[in-house]
């Protein structure tokens, strides 16, 4: 995989797959590697993805002290990247928990992001968060299926400080649309992608000033898709629907029966809503 210099001299690896115009894209977890997000359901056939590695996923290099797995540390890693591909501006992608850091990028650095998709993303630089409340409400949403019963067990062990694998293991089809043997084999992919330690430190409340964040992007310019699964819980959709209102340029998709990792539900779908958006904003 290439790699390009960081500012502090890490030597960080991204992928590119695909062909067209850059994409560059930042993978959740938090702290996973960008292996997991594939293809993003054959969108690498309409644009060229920019895959990267986050610090200490992946081929890249961990940070120097603990402090760099924070997402705002990260910013300056998104930016040199640009820089490393000489872009001026570009369309970001980010899915998941990177919504935290795609949205700080932005943030920092409006002048130089075409567009922003927000993939079933955290948006805690705005001061939104995920609730319980909101995972019950999808959670009830697959009552009728046959591995109901024991996703809930699981996930009242979690709730209860319960750290077992599989507890873990029982409410992963939760977060998938279709339990089917390819979200079986992403999921089981995880543990291995993951920075577990530096999960933990990403996302500090320390590295985010909400009213700051919703003072710019009321006004910055910068076209904004927000991307939701039907059934998926973080976020719900009528969450990301009231989050698009502190936008001043932004839409909203629903995927109908999407989860948290909507391009496996249904690709098609997927790529089709976020190459129409970002073919609009050429």
């Amino acid at each position: 995989m290439p790699t390009f210099e960081a500012p502090d001299g890490a030597l960080l690896s991204y992928r590119s797959d695909g062909h067209g115009e850059p994409l560059l894209c930042l993978p959740g977890g938090p702290m996973r590697a960008s292996a997991y997000l594939g293809d993003l359901g054959g969108l690498s056939a309409r644009r060229r993805l920019i895959l990267l590695d986050l610090r200490g996923t992946g081929d890249s290099q961990p940070p120097e002290d603990d402090s760099g797995y924070r997402c705002d540390r990260q910013v300056a890693d998104v930016e040199a990247l640009r820089v490393h591909l000489g872009l001026e501006r570009m369309d970001v992608l980010a899915h998941s928990a990177a919504g935290d850091l795609g949205l700080l990028y932005a943030l920092a650095h409006p002048d130089r992001v075409r567009s922003l998709v927000l993939v079933t993303a955290r948006l805690r630089p705005l001061g939104i968060e995920f609730t319980d409340g909101h995972l019950q409400e999808a959670a009830a949403l697959r009552s009728g299926e046959p591995w109901f019963e024991a996703a809930m067990r699981g996930y009242a062990n979690l709730a209860n400080g319960s750290t077992a694998d599989e507890d873990w293991g029982a409410v992963m089809p939760f977060f998938y649309g279709r339990w089917d043997e390819q979200a079986r084999a992403h999921a089981a992919a995880g543990s291995e992608q993951s920075n577990e330690h530096a999960a933990g430190l990403f996302s500090p409340p320390e590295a985010f000033d909400p009213e700051a964040g919703r003072a710019v992007v009321a006004s910055w310019g910068v076209p904004v898709l927000l991307l939701a699964g039907e059934l998926d819980g973080g976020p719900r959709p009528h969450v990301v629907v009231e989050a698009a209102r502190l936008f001043d340029d932004a839409r909203t998709v629903t995927q109908p029966g999407g989860g948290h990792f909507p391009w496996l539900d249904d690709p098609v779908f997927f790529s089709d809503a976020v190459a129409t958006f970002l073919d609009r904003r050429r």
